[in-house]
């Protein structure tokens, strides 16, 4: 491990070019190890308009599919079904998370005259992060639409209590340049949400890692 450490200069900010290349060499554990972009973001995270909530198409994928639930009524069940949802949930189900608290999806989407009814389980969903949200494109009349996005790689990212946001970008063994081209959307999608009273420098610092490789910072460009 500490030759591995070496290989990356603490002191230095990399390319892309070169941060991909380097998280894939310091990769040294036995399964295919996430890779994860870690950024500090110079926002008042005690204001509500600059909370970060957003999504990003990764070209590629993250490499993990996730298990997606879809909340429709009767008439979208079926269509929910062939799109690709794991779970297709109506309102007993709703109920059901509400009575119980348990939860058996990654993700939850949501047709928009299900919303109202969600209500009942918002208390659950909130805190959890998987309550649908325009914000995040998990709620919408079209549900295929936003069950295939998914699907092919579409990702939510938020900022953290200390405005932070953690975000897989792909996996150990996709190559160079499917790593790159999912970062580089990653960081367009976070400019593009830059909220608009967040003073003095968005992106503070930026890194680049796999799971216990060690971190390599990158380059900023804002």
């Amino acid at each position: 491990m500490d030759a591995l450490n070496a290989k990356v200069d603490k002191n230095k900010a990399y390319t892309i070019v070169d941060a991909v290349k380097l998280v894939k060499e310091t990769s040294n554990v036995k399964f295919d190890s996430s890779v994860e972009v870690h950024v500090k973001l110079g926002i008042d995270i005690k204001k509500s308009d600059q909370q970060i909530r957003s999504t990003v198409a990764l070209p590629h994928g993250t490499g993990k599919s996730k298990t997606i639930a879809a909340f429709v009524g009767p008439n979208d069940e079926k269509i929910a079904k062939e799109a690709g949802a794991d779970l297709v949930y109506g309102e007993d189900d709703i109920k059901k998370i509400k009575d119980t608290g348990k939860i058996d999806f990654e993700i939850a989407v949501a047709t928009l005259e299900m919303m109202p009814k969600m209500a009942a389980c918002a208390k659950i969903l909130g805190p959890k992060g998987l309550m649908p949200s325009p914000k995040t494109e998990t709620v919408g009349p079209d549900i295929k639409k936003i069950i295939t996005a998914l699907k092919k790689g579409k990702a939510a990212f938020k900022n953290d209590d200390t405005g932070n946001i953690h975000q897989v970008i792909g996996k150990v063994s996709f190559s160079e340049e499917q790593l790159k081209d999912n970062l580089q959307a990653f960081l367009d999608a976070l400019l593009k949400a830059k909220p608009k009273s967040a003073k003095g420098t968005y992106i503070q610092a930026l890194y680049l890692t796999s799971a216990m490789g060690p971190s390599i910072k990158l380059q900023i460009s804002q």
